[in-house]
């Protein structure tokens, strides 16, 4: 989060919410969306309260028809197209959660070369049912750069500057993270649910 914010601190329209990091345990990714969902609709409701306090002062005809065709807010999850490609990993993923984020929200996908995200889509029968709100978006200018390959060259020595923000790259070296040590320690470390997976069926092989 820090170091997000940091990256961030030129940007005037984009913004970091802590909330995720701020629960107990991991939080699976439609509880994300249905929190700042959740909070979209509050924020709205507030608005609207605002322009019906405005509409009483000014009685304003505009503000009344702006109140009254007010609409929801949508919320899509934003990700590059080799996210598409995860749905398919063995508990990973719940079907009924993945139903509800294409269902409910929408994806906005980011090309990225070496991914088809249109075959991920066909291969499918919940992506394919429901790709009227998946939005794919073609990047014009290619960008390979990933966390992946900026930690690998953190952890050789490699430097990264011009990959990352300098006050990032400050924020690292003064943590001492990303080193060869750090990143031995989470070697072959499981993502959370297939650990939860792993707890739930190992009793069974004993």
């Amino acid at each position: 989060i820090a170091m997000a914010k940091l990256a961030l601190e030129t940007s005037d329209w984009i913004r970091v919410d802590p909330w995720e990091s701020e629960q107990e345990t991991w939080t699976e990714t439609v509880k994300v969306l249905r929190h700042h969902y959740k909070e979209s609709l509050r924020l709205l409701q507030s608005r609207k309260e605002f322009m019906k306090n405005k509409q009483l002062i000014e009685r304003s005809t505009e503000d009344s028809l702006s109140y009254q065709h007010s609409v929801l807010p949508e919320l899509k999850l934003l990700c590059g197209a080799d996210f598409l490609q995860t749905f398919k990993t063995p508990n990973l993923w719940k079907e009924e959660h993945i139903k509800e984020i294409v269902e409910k929200f929408g994806l906005v996908c980011v090309s990225r070369a070496g991914s088809d995200p249109a075959q991920y889509i066909n291969e499918s029968d919940v992506l394919t049912k429901f790709q009227h709100n998946i939005f794919l978006v073609k990047e014009w200018i290619q960008n390979e750069i990933s966390a992946t390959q900026i930690r690998y060259a953190l952890c050789r020595g490699f430097s990264v500057k011009y990959l990352v923000p300098d006050s990032v790259i400050s924020y690292i070296a003064h943590h001492n993270i990303y080193t060869e040590e750090s990143e031995r320690k989470n070697e072959g470390d499981l993502l959370q649910p297939l650990k939860l997976h792993n707890t739930t069926v190992n009793p069974l092989n004993d």
